[in-house]
């Protein structure tokens, strides 16, 4: 005679069941990357990373890294902030499969931003001009000369980076930031009322648009304003998967310092909001005259222009971000995941490192991490973010960025899913890999 099944117990076993057969189904989708020849480094060579990641330091000095990109090889191309015995562009190559690189080379005599590999060829963005290198038939580092795509770009005291990104009909998108706080009369001025209209808008504070393959063009004869508003966008991708430009600006400074009377220390360090932005052709996001307040989740004027800290924007006229983030993080790379080698609930989101702050005194300085966004299509899958990556300041309480023990900085996917990330301070770079069990 068969014994029944109590319910309860069949109901725990048809759970485990299912529970199984997804998690099968979840592995199945991941790319299987061999990693036992990996050197993993202890402790994640210094970062915190979520439960089944682990971290190999690829490098650890190859100077102040900003942008990063890496070829279906696994070599890396990493753009230098300054130069190393007058080159710009460090090389990296792994040769034993380990994961660390075996050979640095240095190359090119500008220092930069921005840099990319697009159809055979590595594009470069210094502070004024872009150039590709011709990767036909390289070993590591290109031999022929560069290639002048954009020239003349605005030379400028802050905000100079030029970050670029490529969509798939042959258009190159490249920010210029603008080189100012807030447009007022007297810069960074307590109490200075703000140029109306703001004449840096003409040609700064936006991003442009031009033909990745045309040589010798110059942002006042050939560029296309694609988008404006916002004073500063390091972070600037293309999301493939949804086909779009995306962007993450840093927010202005200095509210208390500027405006006692409408903020005080505490509200200065939290406002405004770091915004992430879906670009579409045309779009106005409203610097310098309004900023998005992520605690009241609105746009409010500028003190510049007349606000309180109160005064609500114009509704409708200036997009809202797809999401805020507290102020002052310094978002200074975007990426989105494409791969199948992390989990699958990895597909499609975003990775944003931030750079961290220096501006939220006395308060301590907060970021310094990389984070994940959920995706849903083109959109965020919901209100929430996670933080990915932290441990870069290598410490509880930061006062100052040059306390930091790292800056994330750059952000890039490798041809075989795992994440790549570079620090500012030293050039570290990290490659992190997924390698535990769902």
């Amino acid at each position: 005679m068969l014994k029944k099944i109590a319910p309860t117990l069949f109901i725990t076993c048809l759970a485990l069941l299912v529970a199984c057969s997804s998690n099968q189904n979840q592995q199945s989708q991941q790319q299987q990357l061999d990693t036992s020849a990996f050197s993993f480094a202890e402790n994640n060579g210094g970062i915190t990373l979520p439960s089944g990641f682990q971290a190999v330091v690829v490098a650890d000095s190859v100077g102040s890294a900003r942008h990063i990109t890496v070829d279906d090889d696994g070599d890396i191309y990493v753009a230098l902030d300054e130069t190393h015995n007058g080159n710009g562009i460090a090389a990296l190559r792994d040769e034993d499969g380990d994961g660390v690189a075996d050979r640095t080379e240095y190359f090119g005599n500008l220092t930069g931003t921005g840099i990319a590999l697009h159809n055979g060829y590595l594009y470069f963005a210094s502070d004024t001009s872009v150039v590709r290198y011709s990767m036909e038939g390289v070993d590591l580092v290109p031999t022929s000369e560069p290639e002048m795509i954009v020239s003349e770009l605005p030379t400028q005291n802050s905000h100079a980076a030029k970050p670029i990104t490529f969509d798939g009909n042959g258009n190159l998108y490249l920010n210029v930031g603008a080189p100012a706080n807030a447009c007022q009369e007297q810069t960074r001025t307590p109490g200075s009322p703000g140029q109306e209209p703001c004449p840096l808008l003409e040609w700064h504070g936006g991003v442009w648009r031009f033909d990745a393959n045309a040589m010798n063009q110059t942002q006042q004869g050939d560029g296309y304003r694609y988008s404006t508003g916002h004073r500063n966008a390091v972070a600037l991708e293309w999301n493939s998967m949804a086909d779009n430009l995306y962007l993450v600006q840093h927010g202005r400074d200095q509210l208390s310092q500027l405006w006692p009377d409408y903020y005080n220390n505490e509200q200065s360090a939290e406002l405004p909001a770091e915004e992430f932005f879906k670009v579409d052709d045309g779009d106005d996001f409203g610097w310098p005259y309004t900023y998005y307040d992520q605690i009241k989740d609105q746009r409010v004027v500028s003190p510049e222009y007349g606000g309180d800290g109160e005064t609500a924007a114009e509704e409708g006229q200036y997009e809202d971000p797809i999401m805020a983030f507290p102020g002052h993080w310094a978002p200074n790379d975007l990426i989105f995941y494409s791969g199948n080698q992390f989990p699958s609930e990895y597909n499609g989101g975003a990775f944003i490192a931030f750079h961290g702050s220096w501006n939220r005194a006395p308060l301590p300085q907060e970021g310094y991490r990389v984070t994940f966004v959920p995706f849903d299509g083109d959109m965020p899958a919901g209100d929430s973010y996670e933080t990915f990556a932290n441990g870069f300041k290598g410490a509880d309480t930061l006062q100052s960025p040059n306390n930091a023990d790292s800056r994330p900085m750059g952000l890039a996917e490798g041809s075989d899913g795992t994440l790549y990330i570079t620090d500012s301070q030293k050039g570290k770079i990290w490659r992190v890999v997924h390698t535990g069990e769902m």
